[in-house]
């Protein structure tokens, strides 16, 4: 053997068990049942609408679709060691639904099923088991079901004859409430006939029972058969060759496991059972038939489950068949290799914690049906983050903006022909049950054929008509030639095989299909983190101080790997790498610096991506978005053909034991009580169980073992992980035991804190992204945050609230729980405003926009102040907002509105203190237990959202581009120089990085207009001017004033400059460029806020504290230090990720930029004027161009590089000078400035000017421009400007025609 474990963990089973109804203590109610029918009551007393789902209408049901409690009858041994006997997990798995009774007349099949325990530490046990129906010989217990009958029919009576009242608690409470007599009963009792049939004296009872294994490891496919085979044996004619003893001695204590890459063969009742078990190179062990799983739902949909599954969304699988459920739970887990799914997972939720669906962290979980509900019966606590899977409809409802797997389409065509290839449907094969399934694709309800299963025909087109996807692969199958001739082959081959192979054909073509499947999965991560190794982010310091401060630190270079990535992956990625099983799978590979600690899946991961980086040396194809195929495919399967081919161990025959004579008899169709004697020991010399081994080595090995099969890390791994890790997901599954109240209080006081947990490190990561720069410098975090990657922090916080806000709800509303929250409340502020005599204005008062805006007198200050009062913060009006628009159609989507548009305007933890200080209201909605009523926590979790005020987050504008937005203007004009006497029509024009506005006319007796528009997202610039009409067309203008009337952005356009002919520059419009105003702090909650986006204005703030239009006079140091500056925020600018950049516009043209920087280049020296009469720059250029012109028909040429320069120059010249726009002089030069920018010419503009003549006339002898070494460094400033590409906004450069 080649493994070195000693201890019985080495044996293929545990544990024997047999579950079933137990006639001492007779039959007992499901304790669920009592437990559902104390909700229903209290429901009714509540008056809270809806019933519970149909888990225990236990006493409208008849007796024999009732649930009672099963017991575990006997298991063997009493108990091992390494594995202690957990009696109420195994009783509630085995028979998750207690005991069901059937007569003569219902079906009787035997049916097999799988579980999985999971233990505290993480580690898990598998258990398989085959429920049967046994007959019942017990008169007691017969003669109860028929009293039960008669305690029913009397009920039933009693309900039919009062068709109006609804079977409420009353009838529970009194079960033997007489009949009342009335008269034509006739038809119901017909009716009730129908409805009942148990007759002790015609009817045999039968009850179900449970034989069970319980296994270190899963091998459904083995224990399956070892179980039939028992079961067989009883229910046969001849009773099998030996006692049922020595088969199941065999399988406990006689079979071992076997080793890793070697098959073993051991002997059931009639025929041998192979199992085998992979090398440590190969993928880990998977048993269960992913066919299986296509089958059922489609390749569509399982790569829809499986992304969900990877972005750690809840996920809730819905079937009526157990197995099912388990075999898509571990499907999907096992095709994430080399990711464990870390939160909570039960594939099977025993009926009896339901209230395990309120959980509000991410899950896996499998859910039984009872085949008649439909999914709309259903109330589930929370569907905002929710993929629901109805496995037997072959149906999947998504959550809300799923991200689609990187290379969708080529990777299920990769799929579907490994399935095609044997003779699996990509698009599942819908094969109903015996009760008649409906089968729900999108919107089609269509009942199969009851007797083969088969889709009718029109629903079969009608799913490739509808499914693209399909329909495509179905013509690529024809054009690849996939089809048939390849399925022939496998066949014909299979057949031919026969003889060679040791386990039975379908058992080999499983396999097959799983490591063909898996592989292609496989493969997919390892392309898409080939070079994931290079991002790892070794830590500093040692282990200790590492896992101490785990939290804080960053273990993966996020922002340099997705910058790597193809455009299309970017937000399935930047989601995925956000998650807890990313996390932990970097952590290990931190953990583990040499190939002998990496565990299992770690390795053969790493060994796979070294491959494939082999082969990108010689064919470089790594970081393409172009689709690789799975390569290793034949020698994965070979190795496990060559397992089966030859058979490593054969394990001891089972024998007779050491048994009295007379005992292992039993009756035919009745499982047998075994002989505990025999059974609960095992042989005291054998190789297997070594008993002497220190239990602490047992427990190591069975790491071990876990490390390799299961993917759990060793010991101190595991608990450093784990504890570094645990953002409450210390529950991996919750605990199978008799539910009293402080169990469930215990286990929600856990989630309480794990909610409180992430939040705050939610919050604390979203702000280092958001702070960038500022924040890496202080030593926090990586370096940049794109937006695709703010986009995915704000999703996951929208999640999180959702999860909060449906912990703990008393009845489920609408899919998003928060949504509701919002509108119960809107409700109860509406009524309490529309009762007449209550205080405070009707709510009508909000419809109108100027409603919204303090009644307080407006001021227009002369110092061109806040022109605007703020608008009122109002949470039913943002929820307004919201409901008007009508791109968002779902409560989740509105949720996620309001959520970014609170952010926006930091309102987000004002707002929900808000909502949640109506404690009638919360109290209403939710338990006691709820995250929302635990006071300290939830103050904690308000001030933890605080936080968010410190940032400035654009999340709601940058988002819904399309929506209409409300902006309400105002001009502020000078109230000094006869402004009121002004007699022209104003005009202003909008712009922003979105779109702009077009003109919009301003009545000049207010100046101000509110009007809607398409988004325009950040403002940049306002246009403005007048149409120079009536006797006074003189206008002076401090500034602009803009807001958008539901984000609350105010921004201001400063001018501080005449409009008008004959005054200042004679121009008649404008360009202002502007800022976003910093919301003056009216209350405490506003007071931490960090500067807007753009970079300081550093030095020259301290010079110039005079008004634009008084001329500053600044030295010609101060004036080299403003174009430095300028420059070097337009540098910074480019250097930033796209995302993350401000406004190029306000960088040119706004206070400090481009534009004023060489403003002062030019006015330093300039020779005043003569009195009365201004001269401009602009004049300076024009004269300028004429001597050009003339020199260069004089031919007076120095050289080319002049010529070429020159004819530029005078070509902006005049193409400026021709535009039909009055932007006066000043204006114009703006406009030159930027277009030279643009085109990178400005360094070559000042080196003609400082040259030309008419500087001489113009300057005095001081001037900058006249000084060479001050020139020359100038230029060298401007040509730093040559490497970027200036791209002008639309304002800036209208009506040129450059």
């Amino acid at each position: 053997m080649t493994t070195g474990f000693s201890s019985g963990s080495c044996r293929f089973a545990d544990y024997f068990v047999i579950c079933g109804l137990d006639t001492e203590s007779g039959l007992e109610p499901d304790e669920l049942s009592a437990l559902c029918q104390y909700i229903e009551a209290t429901k009714f007393r509540d008056g809270a609408r809806g019933n519970l789902a149909n888990e225990g209408e236990n006493f409208e049901q008849s007796p024999l679709r009732r649930t009672f409690k099963s017991k575990v009858l006997a298991h063997f041994p009493d108990n091992v060691e390494w594995n202690p006997f957990d009696q109420d997990a195994v009783g509630m798995l085995c028979m998750p639904k207690g005991l069901s009774f059937r007569t003569q007349v219902d079906s009787r099949e035997p049916q097999f099923h799988s579980f999985i325990i999971t233990r505290e530490d993480g580690s898990r046990t598998y258990g398989f088991a085959l429920t049967f129906f046994e007959e019942v010989t017990s008169k007691q217990i017969c003669s109860a079901m028929q009293t039960l009958y008669h305690m029913h029919n009397a009920e039933q009576y009693d309900i039919l004859h009062t068709p109006t009242s609804p079977p409420g608690p009353e009838l529970q409470r009194h079960p033997h409430s007489q009949p009342r007599p009335v008269l034509h009963a006739s038809p119901a009792i017909s009716r009730l006939q129908r409805f009942n049939s148990y007759d002790i004296s015609r009817d045999t009872l039968y009850v179900s029972k449970c034989i069970c294994l319980i296994t270190p490891m899963a091998f459904p496919q083995a224990c399956r058969k070892v179980l039939q085979q028992l079961h067989q044996a009883v229910t046969s004619p001849q009773p099998p060759p030996l006692p049922l003893e020595s088969y199941i001695y065999n399988i406990l204590y006689e079979v071992p496991m076997p080793p890793s890459g070697r098959s073993l063969k051991f002997s059931g009742v009639y025929g041998p059972i192979v199992c085998q078990r992979p090398s440590t190179s190969e993928l880990p062990l998977f048993d269960f038939a992913i066919s299986e799983m296509f089958n059922l739902l489609g390749v569509e949909n399982v790569l829809q489950l499986f992304t969900c599954a990877l972005l750690e969304m809840q996920i809730l699988l819905y079937s009526q068949h157990y197995q099912r459920l388990m075999t898509v739970a571990e499907s999907i887990t096992a095709l994430m290799f080399p990711y464990q799914w870390q939160h909570v997972y039960v594939p099977i939720l025993p009926a009896s914690l339901l209230h395990f669906l309120d959980a509000p962290v991410p899950y896996l979980m499998g859910l039984h049906s009872n085949g008649q509900d439909d999914r709309t019966k259903l109330e589930l606590p929370q569907e905002a983050n929710l993929c629901f899977v109805d496995i037997d409809n072959h149906f999947i409802e998504l959550p809300e903006e799923l991200p689609q797997f990187p290379n969708k389409l080529e990777f299920i065509q990769e799929i579907s022909e490994v399935l095609m290839s044997f003779g699996v449907s990509p698009e599942g094969n819908i094969h109903s049950s015996d009760s008649q399934a409906k089968y729900r694709f999108r919107s089609v309800d269509m009942v199969s054929d009851k007797r083969n299963g088969n889709l009718a025909s029109p629903l079969n087109s009608y799913l490739l008509r509808e499914n693209e996807t399909i329909a495509r692969l179905q013509a690529l199958v024809k054009r690849t030639g996939v089809s048939l001739e390849k399925l022939e082959v496998r066949e014909d081959a299979s057949s031919n095989k026969d003889a060679r192979f040791q386990c039975d054909e379908e058992e080999l073509k499983m396999h097959q299909v799983n490591i063909q499947v898996r592989e292609v999965f496989a493969n997919r991560f390892t392309q898409m983190f080939a070079d994931y190794e290079v991002f790892v982010i070794q830590p500093s310091q040692d282990k200790e101080s590492w896992f101490t401060n785990r939290d804080q630190m960053q273990n993966f270079d996020k922002a340099s790997f997705l910058s790597d990535q193809p455009e299309p992956y970017l937000p399935f990625l930047s989601r995925f790498l956000e998650t807890q099983m990313f996390a932990s799978f970097i952590d290990s590979k931190i953990l583990c610096h040499d190939d002998e600690e990496k565990e299992h899946t770690l390795r053969v991961f790493d060994s796979r991506v070294d491959k494939i980086r082999m082969l990108n040396v010689r064919t470089p194809t790594l970081r393409t978005s172009m689709y690789q195929k799975c390569t290793n495919i034949e020698e994965a399967e070979k190795a496990i053909e060559m397992r089966v081919a030859k058979i490593d161990h054969t394990a001891l025959h089972p024998h007779l034991l050491d048994m009295k004579i007379g005992q292992g008899r039993y009756e035919q169709g009745f499982f047998p009580r075994l002989q505990s004697d025999v059974l609960s020991t095992g042989p005291t010399s054998n190789k297997w169980t070594k008993r002497s081994a220190p239990a602490q080595w047992r427990r190591r090995d069975r790491q071990k073992q876990h490390a390799e099969h299961l993917y759990l890390d060793n010991d101190q791994r595991e608990k450093y992980i784990q504890e570094a890790r645990n953002l409450g997901t210390t529950i991996r599954q919750p605990k199978l035991s008799n539910l009293s109240p402080s169990v469930i209080a215990q286990t929600n006081w856990k989630f309480v804190e794990g909610l409180l947990k992430e939040c705050r490190n939610k919050t604390k990561r979203m702000l280092v992204e958001k702070m960038g720069r500022e924040a890496v410098e202080l030593g926090h975090g990586e370096v940049s945050i794109t937006g695709v990657e703010e986009n995915t922090l704000i999703a996951s916080l929208c999640d999180l609230l959702e999860r909060i806000w449906s912990h703990g709800l008393q009845v489920k509303q609408g899919k998003s729980a928060l949504w509701s929250h919002l509108l119960h409340y809107q409700e109860s502020k509406e009524k309490k405003n529309a009762t007449p005599g209550s205080l405070g204005p009707p709510v009508s008062c909000f419809s109108s926009l100027q409603g919204f805006i303090h009644d307080t007198e407006r001021r227009k200050s002369d110092g061109g102040g806040l022109a605007m009062a703020p608008l009122k913060v109002s949470l039913i009006q943002d929820m307004r907002h919201i409901q008007n628009i009508s791109e968002i159609k779902t409560d989740v989507g509105k949720a996620r509105a309001w959520v970014r548009l609170s952010m926006e305007k930091k309102l987000l933890s004002r707002h929900l203190k808000q909502l949640l200080s109506d404690h009638e209201l919360t109290k209403k909605l939710y338990k006691r237990y709820a995250f929302l009523r635990c006071d300290d926590e939830k103050e904690q979790f308000l001030y933890h959202l605080l936080s968010f005020n410190a940032v400035d987050y654009f999340c709601f504008t940058n988002v819904f581009t399309t929506i209409m937005i409300p902006y309400h203007v105002v001009v502020v004009s000078s109230k000094k120089l006869g402004g009121s006497m002004f007699t022209a029509n104003p005009w202003v024009c909008v712009s922003g990085e979105l779109a702009e506005t077009g003109v919009l006319q301003v009545p000049r007796n207010t100046l101000e207009i509110t009007f809607e528009c398409q988004n325009l997202g950040k403002l940049t610039t306002v246009q403005m001017g007048h149409d120079n009409s009536g006797l006074y067309a003189k206008w002076l203008v401090e500034s602009v004033m803009v807001r958008n009337e539901i984000t609350g952005h105010t921004y201001k356009f400063p001018c501080g400059r005449w409009l008008g002919k004959g005054v200042d520059d004679g121009s008649l419009e404008r360009i202002l460029v502007g800022e976003l105003m910093t919301p003056s702090t009216e209350n405490d909650e506003r007071m931490c806020r960090t500067p807007p986006m753009q970079q300081s204005p550093g030095m020259m703030r301290r010079f110039v504290t005079i008004s634009p239009n008084s001329k500053p006079k600044l030295n010609t140091g101060q004036i080299q230090e403003g174009v430095g500056e300028a420059i070097n925020g337009i540098v910074k600018h480019f250097h930033k990720p796209e995302k993350e950049r401000g406004s190029l516009t306000l960088l040119l043209c706004g206070e400090y930029g481009l534009v004023w920087a060489l403003e002062q280049v030019f006015q330093h020296g300039f020779k005043s004027p003569r009195l009365f009469k201004n001269v401009f720059i602009w004049d300076f250029l024009e004269k300028s161009q004429v001597y050009f012109e003339s020199a260069e028909q004089r031919e007076v040429t120095p050289d080319e590089n002049w010529q070429t320069r020159v004819r530029h120059f005078c070509r902006f010249m005049r193409a400026i000078n021709n535009t039909s726009r009055n932007i006066g002089k000043d204006g114009k030069f703006q406009m030159l400035v930027c277009l030279g920018a643009r085109d990178h010419l400005l360094h070559h503009w000042i080196a003609l000017l400082a040259d030309c003549p008419i500087t001489t006339q113009m300057y005095e002898d001081t001037a900058l421009i006249k000084d060479r070494s001050l020139v020359n460094s100038l230029i060298r400033v401007l040509q730093t400007l040559q490497e970027f590409n200036i791209t002008l906004e639309a304002s800036l450069v209208k009506g040129v025609g450059i």
